[in-house]
């Protein structure tokens, strides 16, 4: 296409946003105050002000007096009674305990504080403006110290300040880099961390919008092309709190079957039964741990979706079946394209029963992907949505529990790359063009997957993960980055697009281990193996045209190493169980960057190449080829090197070694971590829990582990286990206590304490009863048996 030339910078192209002519939204010409919603009539336009919480405030300009509804994205409601509002002939006020956002009534502008006198969000003088194209703008005031982070799946570093990003699905094959932008999911959420104070922005407009981050002349700002400038804030006043309050009100993962956790092998494509059979095979000939294996498009007949090819998987119950024994999954790509034959019968019923995005004269919309010429489903309609979940019976009746959507920004082979933006979709009575509404689109087709699958698998707990999203996609599925590409350089990019992925509230998150297109290499896909075993979603995921990347492909060396780390994720399992948990609980990631936990510490707020599982290890990859050392930065406290127990002072950097086969990671001193057993799945019963802990010169640390049976939603109603323990220290002593809450048990041979200390303990007390004879050292550390 010529924007892939140099035409992309013809003068004649230069009619972008700041070549047009805003105008202010002028002066509040009428205030009405009515159902917990203060309404300013100004000049140019109408603000609606509401809460939906003392902490969050909903901010709504329009140039019509309508107040829009929320997407679906929102999950709460607003309230009233949270504030009080007064208002002069010059100034007007609302507060709740948490926030003030107050103004001048001419020209009109907000300024949102919070209630200990801090500033979060000022407008500049420009404040609210809009122009003849329909463009909606909000300046904010930027401040030299703030950060910006969040904003979903964005290439380049993790701080967003000084950056231009557009909102808008998009399929990227073409390498990602620095300046991709956009790219599949639209998240317009992100977080400011000003010094010590942070607080949150949600942009909630599901078509095209932009962030302009530049701080021109100590401003940014953000806008719209279609609909309301619509957006709430946060309070705070810490990262996690916004993230907290932002997932609140968009929603919080459900907790995935433990499958979909494990690790999951993929390819475009396993073209055939026998070739999916084979590659099992070989996994269990090796003894390398499988969760998953993916089924791309050439499963299907003619690239229809709810079919199997007969000749390449004559029978694809018995393959399904045959694999759960093994305990291990087939996850099907389903896409949102069905292809226009009047003799396949998905195609048959959604013409007969009106189910297809359609223009406004009521001709369907066609769009050329892989089957061809196709037809769309209307997902904004929540019976077309009940529709396409249903059609899922046809995969859980062979005994498949997890479904992989793909181009469904919805990707279409023709020059916009998308939907003909004149489509008018139902929108549940209200209707507006696929451009008002486009980033929605994945987001309600992994709504309405998520939702027939859960209804046909009663109560079994099911995964998907899906390329395109908008804000609230955590609420029913995993994301991965897309099609990256087998480079160093994606592996350094997959970073800090993770935790901003976590940031921006999705927990389960993760890239194509070893790349997906071009040629990977043994060193590459083990280094990338290393950084995949500690992100929350691990699939390994290769392009047809390019060298296989299962882990035995490049030699005994890099087998060893890739196996290793494999395992390492099954031993580690219980470990990022407890962090799913809180991600579910809470909204906070499992994999964070240290910016979240330590925001005081200056140096962490740049930080992109190392992150936190939870918070308390550090994981350091090693992103560049022929390379066995890095510099790895350890904030406050004492850090134990997990492979070698050597103890690292914090507030330094250090120049670690780590070979070929290693990983840095960090454990802090003061606080414990989880492991398990190697298991060839989940589905394997844990044999032996192991609790390692690192005490300090404290003398006591406290963990909390969770469980419960990882294969149904009965944790809903208590039947999970979550184990709390105290272990105190002292000279010659371990006291051990803990509690039960939750009606599960755990099956396993054993459960013991791991203290990593080079004290001679005497005795051991365990709620009470004397351990002692169950101590024994291994391996230089302290273990207490408590299978008592």
């Amino acid at each position: 296409m010529l924007q892939n030339t140099s035409f992309a910078i013809h003068p004649g192209n230069n009619n972008k946003e700041n070549k047009r002519v805003l105008k202010d939204i002028g002066r509040v010409k009428d205030v009405q105050s009515d159902d917990g919603v203060v309404t300013f009539c100004c000049e140019g336009g109408t603000v609606h002000i509401q809460f939906y919480h003392e902490e969050v405030v909903r901010v709504t300009y329009a140039r019509n007096n309508v107040v829009p509804l929320p997407t679906q994205a929102v999950t709460q409601q607003s309230k009233k009674g949270l504030f009080t509002f007064e208002h002069t002939e010059h100034m007007w006020k609302m507060q709740t305990e948490k926030l003030i956002v107050e103004g001048n009534m001419s020209p009109f502008r907000i300024n949102i504080s919070n209630t200990n006198g801090e500033s979060l969000l000022a407008e500049s003088d420009k404040g609210l403006a809009y122009n003849f194209q329909g463009d909606l703008v909000n300046f904010k005031q930027a401040h030299d110290q703030d950060r910006y982070y969040g904003f979903g799946e964005k290439t380049g570093f993790l701080d967003k300040k000084g950056e231009k990003m557009t909102m808008w699905n998009t399929d990227v094959y073409a390498p990602h880099n620095p300046e991709t932008d956009p790219l599949y999911q639209s998240i317009p959420f992100f977080l400011t961390l000003r010094e010590s104070l942070a607080f949150g922005l949600f942009f909630d407009n599901p078509g095209k919008t932009h962030f302009n981050m530049k701080e021109d002349k100590g401003s940014y700002y953000f806008h719209n092309e279609t609909g309301a400038l619509d957006y709430y804030v946060f309070a705070g006043p810490t990262l996690k709190d916004a993230i907290q309050q932002y997932t609140w009100l968009t929603g919080r993962m459900p907790l995935p079957p433990k499958w979909a956790i494990g690790y999951h092998q993929s390819r475009f494509s396993y073209e055939t039964e026998a070739e999916v059979m084979e590659v099992v095979d070989k996994f269990e000939e090796k003894n390398i741990p499988l969760d998953a294996i993916y089924l791309d498009i050439h499963y299907m007949d003619g690239y229809r979706v709810f079919t199997f090819d007969e000749g390449r998987f004559p029978n694809p119950k018995k393959m399904v079946e045959t694999l759960k024994t093994k305990g291990i999954h087939v996850v099907p790509i389903v896409d949102p394209g069905v292809k226009e034959d009047p003799n396949y019968p998905v195609y048959q019923e959604g013409m007969r029963k009106n189910k297809f995005s359609k223009f406004l004269d009521g001709s369907v919309f066609y769009g050329n992907v892989w089957p061809g010429k196709s037809a769309f489903p209307d997902f904004t309609s929540e019976t077309v949505g009940r529709w396409w979940g249903n059609l899922h019976q046809y995969y859980t009746d062979i005994g498949i529990e997890g479904i992989w959507n793909d181009m469904n920004e919805p990707a279409v082979f023709n020059e916009t790359m998308t939907m003909d933006l004149k489509v008018v979709h139902d929108n549940e009575g209200n209707p507006k063009t696929h451009n008002e509404l486009h980033n929605l689109y994945g987001f309600l087709m992994g709504k309405a997957t998520f939702e027939g699958m859960k209804k046909n698998l009663d109560s079994k707990r099911t995964f998907l993960v899906t390329r395109a999203g908008y804000s609230g996609i955590q609420r029913y599925a995993a994301v991965w980055t897309g099609d990256n590409r087998s480079f160093w350089e994606h592996l350094q990019l997959a970073v800090p697009m993770c935790m901003n992925l976590g940031m921006s509230g999705v927990a389960f998150c993760g890239s194509d281990i070893g790349g997906f297109a071009h040629d990977t290499n043994g060193q590459l896909l083990a280094r990338w193996t290393q950084f995949g075993a500690f992100t929350p979603f691990f699939r390994n995921h290769s392009a047809a045209d390019t060298i296989r990347q299962e882990p035995w492909v490049f030699g005994e060396q890099t087998e060893i190493i890739v196996k290793k780390y494999i395992q390492l994720r099954y031993q580690w399992f219980p470990e990022f169980y407890k962090w799913f948990y809180e991600a579910h609980k809470t909204g906070l990631p499992v994999m964070r960057p240290l910016v979240l936990e330590y925001p005081n510490d200056k140096e962490t707020h740049h930080l992109f190449d190392q992150f936190l599982i939870g918070e308390n290890t550090i994981v350091a990859p090693i992103m560049t080829p022929d390379t066995k050392h890095r510099v790895v930065y350890l904030p406050e406290g004492k850090w134990i090197n997990y492979w070698t127990e050597d103890v690292f002072d914090g507030n330094r950097h250090h120049l670690v070694y780590a070979d070929f086969d290693i990983i840095p990671v960090f454990i802090k001193q003061g606080s414990a971590i989880a492991h398990g057993s190697i298991k060839a799945n989940t589905k394997q019963q844990e044999t032996d829990w192991q609790l390692h802990v690192y005490p300090s010169n404290e003398d006591k640390v406290t963990y909390e582990a969770y469980d419960d049976n990882g294969e149904t939603t009965s944790y809903e109603e208590g039947d999970y286990e979550l184990y709390r323990i105290q272990v105190k220290l002292s000279e010659s002593m371990i006291e051990l206590v803990s509690n039960v809450e939750g009606t599960f048990r755990p099956s396993m041979d054993q459960r013991s304490i791991v203290i990593h200390s080079d004290v001679t303990y005497e005795k051991a007390i365990y709620n009470g009863v004397d351990v002692t004879s169950s101590m024994t050292i291994e391996n230089g550390c302290t273990v207490v048996d408590l299978s008592i």
